[in-house]
């Protein structure tokens, strides 16, 4: 006799807690687990530009969810919020296959036009919160625009980690684009299963089966960057580490 026993399976949302980063050199702390962080190129490269009125938004679905910007006093003014705090209704647990609005932007909430980057990172985290790199990134879709002024570096990409630029420089107030615009689990991790077969001392045997990405968490980090347009190509080179070539008129960007 053969019985079939489903276990249920759901992936709840893990909020992403923004938490401050590096002012240096644009590498985001570690601290923590998901989150949508803001970072800047400012001091190193201060002495030669106007550092006081840098400044960059992270924005979700059209709301500003987090900001920091060097002030007039040299100091440090920021914002925190949370990534995918509206995904769901209450109650309701996310249903892979279905595309969820998420649409992420960068705002320049500085005084100085600037170019802007974004770092996105994709991972699956155990029941404990622990990061499991055996499951694939692949399966959690960010969906991104096309032919909306953001570029992907695909030099610095990998499954888990997306960069892009945008290769508009940004009038303070500006916004870009979204960088996208939907967010879906791919159907695949209902049939990513384990079978377990066991026999009782009558001969009687049971097969459990157990879905692979039961109870496990997704996570979505958004880190943003911006630098100032002045000399665009040594202040990207020193901030972001890629060789970049200016429009002549200081308006634009493309990867080389």
């Amino acid at each position: 006799m053969m019985k079939k026993k489903n276990n249920k399976h759901t992936f709840p949302i893990v909020p992403a807690a923004l938490i401050g980063a590096s002012a240096l050199l644009l590498i985001g702390s570690t601290v923590g687990s998901t989150r949508a962080a803001l970072t800047y190129y400012s001091e190193n490269y201060g002495a030669r530009i106007q550092v006081s009125r840098i400044g960059v938004t992270l924005k979700e679905n059209g709301n500003a969810i987090s900001s920091r910007d060097y002030t007039e006093d040299s100091r440090w003014s920021e914002t925190k919020g949370t990534l995918l705090e509206g995904l769901l209704e209450e109650g309701e647990t996310i249903q892979p296959g279905k595309a969820y609005d998420e649409t992420l932007s960068v705002s320049n909430s500085g005084s100085i036009d600037s170019f802007v980057r974004v770092v996105l990172k994709k991972s699956w985290a155990g029941p404990e919160g622990e990061k499991d790199t055996t499951l694939s990134p692949d399966l959690i879709d960010l969906n991104l625009t096309e032919g909306s002024g953001w570029v992907i570096d695909e030099s610095a990409s990998t499954a888990e980690r997306t960069v892009l630029y945008y290769t508009k420089a940004l009038a303070p107030g500006e916004s870009t684009p979204a960088l996208s615009d939907t967010l879906r689990i791919d159907p695949a991790v209902l049939t990513k299963v384990t079978e377990t077969v066991t026999e009782d001392e009558n001969g009687y045997k049971t097969i459990e089966t157990s879905y692979d990405y039961d109870g496990y968490q997704f996570r979505i980090e958004a880190e943003a960057d911006a630098v100032q347009t002045h000399n665009a190509e040594d202040a990207i080179k020193s901030a972001w580490g890629v060789d970049v070539t200016a429009s002549e008129d200081g308006t634009g960007i493309s990867l080389e």
